[in-house]
């Protein structure tokens, strides 16, 4: 640490001084990045999603759920960053479990519990199966298996009724089709994407009314 006098760029005089530790070292950590802004911060996995999934609310729901844009965590920094780095001092010793705390801190009870329950980070599908939730665009999207929604009438929907962009995919994984409106793909251009599906994986099951098909993850039984 160095003090430092200048006039313009012209330096007067420097000295060191005593390493800033604590409450001390965290402010000037949270002082450099308001000054040189959060691409200093590399977020774990966890902090990441956790951070997509609240800006997803606030953007849709808006307040109380909090701002977390980059902006927005810069000029919060003394709620969520700072009170979490008085051990550390450098942005180097952050540790991923801090800043996923922090962020948590942002949403006081019951806040938290509406996270899950509005943003869940997973789709159960109707085979019982729990596939993730991605909220790193616009809008949430869920990648999945167009046989695992077979049976399934109406579109899944999260936060009081945000449709999912689904991104279904053949058994192979590859994309098939993108919607918003399942029902709308089940009595429309699921008649096509059948027909292609039929000759490309005649193992696996294409009902003519997928609507009232059961779900499944497998291929035919063998001898059908």
């Amino acid at each position: 640490a160095r003090h430092v006098h200048r006039l313009g760029a012209l330096v007067l005089s420097e000295r060191a001084v005593k390493k800033p530790a604590g409450e001390q070292a965290a402010a000037a950590l949270a002082e450099g990045l308001r000054q040189h802004g959060l691409a200093l911060l590399t977020f774990p996995k966890e902090a990441a999603h956790l951070r997509e999934r609240i800006g997803f609310l606030h953007r849709k729901l808006g307040w109380p759920f909090p701002d977390v844009s980059d902006d927005g965590l810069r000029d919060s920094l003394d709620a969520w960053f700072t009170p979490f780095q008085t051990g550390q001092t450098s942005l180097a010793a952050v540790t991923p479990k801090s800043l996923t705390d922090g962020l948590k801190s942002l949403l006081p009870y019951p806040l938290a519990a509406d996270l899950d329950r509005l943003a869940p980070t997973h789709f159960t599908a109707p085979t019982g199966d729990r596939l993730p939730i991605r909220y790193d665009g616009d809008e949430p999207v869920l990648s999945i298996r167009v046989q695992m929604l077979y049976g399934l009438k109406s579109h899944p929907t999260i936060a009081g009724g945000v449709p999912l962009l689904l991104e279904l995919t053949s058994p192979a994984g590859r994309p098939i089709q993108t919607t918003r409106d399942l029902p709308g793909f089940w009595a429309g251009s699921w008649k096509d994407v059948r027909a292609d599906m039929r000759g490309r994986y005649p193992k696996h099951l294409w009902p003519e009314n997928p609507a009232e098909a059961e779900a499944t993850r497998r291929a035919k039984p063998r001898g059908t």
